[in-house]
């Protein structure tokens, strides 16, 4: 049974979302290993893309193999105010959330509200994933998170417009700069005044951190912290990938873009009206519907880089599934956390959302690859991704990264110079850290 309600509040808590999705699953069979009949689980589930509909089919075959229910609740898309809502419920201990799916950077901010997995895994469970993600899921030798599907930013180009100028796959931003104002120039002349050059995410929020710290490290600039707590922030080549980037706007990128997340950026590319995109997996199967205007004419490729010399890299990103401290049945949370994390279910889900898997074995699986033959590159950039400070900030990591996607924003748009925006973000870290370290 499926209900639609507005901004409704449940339980005493605001849904923010546009529309708050509750689907109750039914009861269709019983329960193995004598755990308790007829419990109602909550799962909260991001509604990008098809996300939601994704959530929804797996908690459905959880609830009839399991003989019991389960409720999902659409969280907000936008990472800020999924956290934000997530640390109002979890200060109130409130139990109305059972599995929360969460960013890979939030086991630091949030862990101290989640239970830690380990005892409720079968043995080898950790190691079937990739490493790094297991890690970034563990606070004090606790494992908090699940986890779900990974991500890195990629590149997403039209082939075919790439093909009609003669352009390869740009290497570097300054071959991709170079390739988008050339195709958008020879396309206007012919009466295509719609097309932009590239589009990505430029909003002030968290995705702007993720694109920046892919410019940065392309340019060999860092990560903001280092690994040893050090502010690492302003340096020549942060300044020369900044202000590389703001060259864009009103250029190859049109001035909107500073207010695009990534359903935006994805929806003008889908359009036909981007010649490049900066984007997560999950917008390859998207944009490969039989209702997309650009089926059969998208590329992917890892992001160009800062130079001849410079790394190509991408933002490490995920989400992951953690169990509620305040669940009355955490048994039953961490068995429907781990069924959604299954090898089976990453394998349904890469296939039919693009969404990567955790598990590196998937990867090799011949349907995968047909249907998203870009996983073939996808360990490697995986294994090379830069990874955002929050292990470093720990619970200031959502201070340190708004601190410093404000600083980007302001370059982006033209009111401040990269060298003061960087000087100022310095001392605004400095001020919530100690003495220049965390």
């Amino acid at each position: 049974m499926l209900f639609l309600v507005g901004h409704t509040p449940y339980r005493g808590f605001l849904w923010r979302s546009g529309l708050t999705a509750i689907l109750l699953l039914p009861v269709l069979s019983p329960l193995p290993g004598g755990l308790a009949q007829g419990v109602t689980l909550t799962i909260a589930c991001s509604a990008v893309g098809i996300e939601y509909r994704l959530c929804r089919e797996g908690a459905q075959a959880w609830a009839e193999a399991s003989g019991h229910s389960v409720r999902l609740i659409q969280s907000p898309n936008l990472s800020n105010d999924r956290l934000g809502l997530y640390q109002q419920m979890l200060a109130a201990r409130s139990s109305e959330v059972d599995v929360f799916q969460i960013d890979i950077i939030w086991p630091g901010i949030l862990g101290a509200h989640f239970i830690d997995l380990r005892p409720y895994l079968p043995t080898g469970e950790t190691g079937a994933h990739f490493p790094a993600i297991i890690r970034a899921n563990t606070v004090a030798g606790e494992l908090k998170a699940l986890p779900w599907y990974t991500d890195v930013g990629l590149l997403f180009f039209r082939k075919d417009l790439l093909k009609k100028y003669g352009r390869e796959t740009p290497r570097t931003w300054t071959e991709l700069d170079a390739a988008a104002a050339h195709i958008v120039r020879e396309e206007r002349k012919s009466g295509n005044n719609r097309l932009y050059g590239f589009v990505f995410q430029a909003k002030s929020y968290e995705g702007l951190t993720c694109n920046a710290l892919e410019w940065i490290a392309s340019f060999g600039g860092g990560r903001i912290l280092s690994p040893d707590g050090k502010i690492a922030l302003n340096n020549p080549r942060t300044v020369k990938a900044l202000n590389t980037a703001a060259s864009w706007i009103g250029s190859i990128a049109p001035r909107g873009v500073l207010t695009y997340a990534e359903e935006e950026a994805r929806g003008v590319f889908q359009s036909g009206r981007a010649v490049f995109m900066r984007n997560w997996p999950y917008a390859w199967s998207l944009s490969q519907a039989p209702d997309s205007p650009v089926k059969g004419k998208v590329g992917v490729a890892p992001l160009p880089g800062g130079g001849k010399q410079g790394a190509r890299v991408g933002t490490l990103g995920g989400w992951n599934l953690a169990v509620s401290k305040y669940s009355r049945h955490p048994r039953l949370a961490a068995a429907l956390a781990l069924h959604l994390t299954s090898s089976r279910e990453q394998t349904r889900r890469a296939i039919a959302g693009a969404y990567n898997p955790t598990r590196p074995a998937v990867y090799r699986d011949p349907k995968v690859l047909a249907a998203n033959p870009f996983f073939a590159f996808l360990p490697a950039i995986l294994a090379n991704a830069v990874s955002r400070p929050s292990e470093v900030a720990g619970v200031k990591y959502n201070r340190v990264s708004s601190i410093f996607w404000e600083a980007v924003h302001d370059v982006l748009s033209g009111r401040d110079t990269a060298e003061t925006a960087l000087e100022a973000a310095e001392r605004r870290l400095r001020r919530i850290s100690r003495d220049g370290r965390w």
